[in-house]
C-alpha cells in the first residue's frame, strides 16, 4: 500500500472514512477482495496470493487497518516474515484501540522489514510505526484527516500536502467520496518531490496499480469483471 486516506470523526454520520491506492509490482498477484477470515471476526480485504498476506483488511466490527511500507532499496531483507499479515493482526480485535494495545506488545519490528501502520474504528484511530529499532510504537491520532503515504505520519510530505490540497474540505460523505475519488486518481508529481512513483495514482512500466476484478454481485453466483480499464483516465 502506498497512500491510505483516512478521515475520523469529521464527517457527520461517516465516523471513518477511507481511501487508498496499492501500487506494487506489476506481475506479483494477488486478489484483490476476498474473505481473509470467515469468522472470529470475519474479515474482508486484498491478499497477497505470493506472500498469503493483505495490505488493507476490515472486519465485522468496523475495525479497519492497512499499511504503507518503508522504502528500503537493497536493505531490504527477504528472510524477513511479510509485512502482510500485519493489518490481518490488527483486523482480529473487536477495536482499534484493543488492536494497537496488543499489536505493540505481540509483534517485533525487528521480524520484519518496516512499515507504517493505521488502525481505526467508529470511535478512534491509531499510527503505528513499525520501522524500529526497538518495539512498535502505537500513538493515538485526533480527529481529521490523516494522509500517510510511505513515510513516518510525522515528516514532512509534499505527497501529502497534494492530496489534502486536492481532497479540499468536504462536509458529507458523498462529497467525501467523490473527493478521494479525486485524489486516487491524480497523477501529479508533487512539486519538489523527485520520485517517480510520487504521484496519487502511479503507472510505472513495472510497477502500479494492480490488475482488478469485481463482481457486482454474490461473488458465489455472479461472474467477476476485469475492471482494470479504470485506472486508464483516457478510457
Amino acid at each position: 500500500m502506498c497512500l491510505l486516506v483516512v478521515a475520523a470523526g469529521v464527517v457527520p454520520g461517516a465516523p471513518l472514512l477511507i481511501g487508498a491506492n496499492r501500487d506494487e509490482v506489476l506481475d506479483r498477484p494477488a486478489t484483490p477482495v476476498t474473505v481473509l477470515q470467515a469468522a472470529g471476526p470475519r474479515i474482508l480485504g486484498g491478499r497477497d496470493a505470493r506472500a498469503g498476506g493483505t495490505w488493507l483488511a476490515v472486519n465485522e466490527h468496523g475495525v479497519c487497518a492497512g499499511l504503507t511500507n518503508q522504502p528500503l532499496g537493497d536493505d531490504k531483507d527477504p528472510t524477513k516474515r511479510s509485512r502482510g499479515d500485519l493489518p490481518l493482526a490488527l483486523a482480529r480485535h473487536a477495536t482499534a484501540s484493543d488492536a494497537a494495545d496488543a499489536f505493540v506488545g505481540e509483534y517485533d519490528p525487528g521480524e520484519y522489514n518496516g512499515c507504517y501502520l493505521l488502525v481505526g474504528d467508529r470511535t478512534t484511530l491509531w499510527f503505528v510505526d513499525f520501522t524500529g529499532p526497538g518495539a512498535a510504537e502505537a500513538t493515538a491520532l485526533r480527529p481529521g484527516v490523516h494522509v500517510l503515504e510511505n513515510r513516518n505520519l510525522r515528516d514532512p510530505s509534499a505527497k501529502a500536502d497534494l492530496v489534502r490540497t486536492t481532497l479540499g474540505e468536504p462536509s458529507t460523505a458523498d462529497e467525501f467520496d467523490v473527493a478521494l475519488r479525486a485524489v486516487l486518481s491524480d497523477h501529479r508529481i508533487p512539486e519538489g518531490d523527485e520520485r517517480p512513483n510520487a504521484g496519487s495514482c502511479v503507472h510505472l512500466d513495472t510497477f502500479g496499480p494492480p490488475r482488478l476484478w469485481v463482481a457486482p454481485g454474490p461473488p458465489c453466483t455472479t461472474p467477476y469483471d476485469d475492471v482494470s480499464s479504470l485506472w486508464d483516465l483516457e478510457g
